[in-house]
């Protein structure tokens, strides 16, 4: 009988529940990029984890939902928000995503390596981030393309999806949808004991487009 999969809290709960930091506290890369010549308005940091992007966004001018599902993420979020002094710009939230999804629309929403060992319904999140998107907005959706070398035999032994799969996934509208990158790209990375690699990224950016009435 298979074991059933891990509850989403318990183990990011697990996670972010040492002293140490996790992750870098810099800006992902790819969102960085997109959002250089994009105006401020409201984004949404899906799976925020520690803030650096939430934060990042807040000190560009962004008014930003960030959401994570463990208590001890939004922690050090709120931390690093009020560290930088952007705490007014953010609004923090836990929700699983897999059964809850914060309320409106926004300019960007944003899903950052968005996997999980353990429980995540992974399609329906997407969707329902494509949903939260305002027209004229943009939906930005950054993967693993393969697992890292130094990864676990248990991370090797996951199937990251494609460009391809993601998209079909989504299952959107072309006609409501603009495509402005479906890509994958490969970047430079070090290792945890320091080791180099050329990690390879997923990037998909689409546009809510303006749907205009025949005549």
């Amino acid at each position: 009988m298979t074991e059933p999969a891990q509850d989403a809290r318990e183990f990011w709960e697990q996670f972010y529940g040492g002293d140490e930091r996790v992750w870098s506290g810099q800006v992902n890369a790819h969102l960085a990029e997109v959002t250089a010549d994009l105006a401020p308005g409201r984004a949404l940091d899906l799976g925020c984890g520690e803030g650096a992007d939430a934060v990042w966004l807040a000190e560009d001018g962004w008014q930003v939902v960030a959401v994570d599902v463990a208590d001890n993420a939004l922690r050090r979020a709120r931390t690093a928000a009020a560290q930088r002094g952007e705490s007014s710009r953010i609004h923090f939230e836990r929700h699983d995503l897999s059964t809850s999804f914060p309320d409106g629309r926004f300019d960007l929403v944003s899903a950052q390596f968005l996997h999980s060992p353990a429980r995540l319904d992974r399609e329906t999140v997407l969707r329902r981030a494509a949903d939260a998107v305002a027209v004229g907005g943009r939906l930005l959706i950054v993967d693993h393309g393969a697992a890292p070398p130094w990864a676990g035999e248990h991370v090797h032994e996951h199937h990251f999806a494609t460009v391809d799969e993601v998209l079909a996934g989504l299952a959107l509208d072309d006609k409501q949808w603009e495509r402005l990158r479906a890509e994958t790209v490969d970047r430079d990375a070090v290792g945890p004991d320091g080791q180099a690699a050329t990690l390879s990224d997923n990037v998909i950016l689409l546009r809510r487009q303006v749907v205009h009435a025949a005549s």
